[in-house]
């Protein structure tokens, strides 16, 4: 992969990290990034190690979690304000990539980490897909 279609498929992932909420799909990003939408999916899985589907979604779940966190939503507007058409497949990702449903991270208590800075919270609060988090057990375990 060259630097220039590097360069274009960052452009589509930072429109992603920015407009999660609109109605993004593979050919809209794929414009973005000045390519067809089946190269496209293939260069952005190879350049960032998954898919941008997946990519999208677990953004939208980010947000979806401090959403939650503030506790004056609820899941249904919650699941709109991100971006996602389905409270069902919001749902289901939701739980598929926080390990607990939508509802219970909204009632859970969350004041212990109030006193962490949210950068340093983003990044020990980022959804880990399953094969992820198989992945980095098998790692720490095989280097204990």
């Amino acid at each position: 992969m060259n630097l220039e279609d590097l360069v274009r498929l960052r452009r589509a992932r930072d429109t992603m990290d920015r407009d999660y909420a609109k109605p993004l799909d593979v050919t809209a990003l794929a414009q973005v990034a000045l390519m067809s939408p089946g190269h496209f999916s293939r260069s952005f899985r190879a350049a960032f190690g998954e898919s941008p589907y997946s990519y999208l979604m677990t953004r939208r779940i980010e947000r979806a979690k401090a959403l939650l966190r503030r506790g004056d939503l609820s899941v249904t507007e919650v699941c709109f304000e991100v971006g996602c058409t389905s409270l069902g497949s919001f749902s289901t990702r939701f739980t598929e990539l926080v390990g607990e449903s939508p509802s219970s991270y909204r009632a859970r208590n969350h004041e212990e980490g109030a006193a962490i800075p949210p950068c340093i919270a983003k990044i020990h609060t980022r959804p880990i897909r399953n094969g992820e988090a198989k992945s980095a057990e098998s790692a720490t375990s095989h280097n204990a």
